[in-house]
């Protein structure tokens, strides 16, 4: 086997283990602090890069629109909430969560020409974001 053959493959390998770590983080719940408000989780995220701007969708079932606090800052979308531990009965006895609950931040770095924002809409646990490039009289 050729080296740069290895070493595609070496590096093939190392963005796969990257890739599920992230997906893991995102998909259990972990401890990041004391304090009731430290974030539990993060949703998952799509970000897609249209004429006018950005997209990006945030994956929050179960997440009520009056929870959620969206902030847009020069350098970075920032989306808080809480995911509301719904039990299905008093007496229920847990013995899987799998699903996860909590308050949690996700924050999307941004960069090059400035965004502000166009429209969110909140469809069947998805939070889109609309972002367009800023014109000079936004700025």
């Amino acid at each position: 086997m050729s080296s740069e053959r290895q070493y595609g493959w070496m590096w093939d390998e190392a963005c796969d283990l990257v890739d599920a770590a992230e997906q893991a983080q995102r998909r259990f719940l972990r401890y990041v602090g004391p304090g009731g408000d430290a974030a539990a989780w993060a949703p998952p995220v799509d970000i897609q890069e249209v004429p006018e701007g950005v997209v990006v969708v945030f994956a929050l079932p179960g997440v009520a629109l009056e929870d959620i606090e969206l902030r847009l800052e020069p350098a970075a979308l920032t989306v808080r909430a809480a995911r509301r531990l719904k039990v299905a009965h008093p007496d229920a006895l847990i013995r899987r969560l799998e699903i996860p609950h909590g308050r949690f931040i996700r924050r999307i770095a941004l960069s090059g020409v400035p965004l502000v924002l166009s429209a969110t809409r909140y469809e069947h646990g998805c939070l889109e974001v609309y972002l367009v490039r800023a014109k000079e009289s936004d700025l």
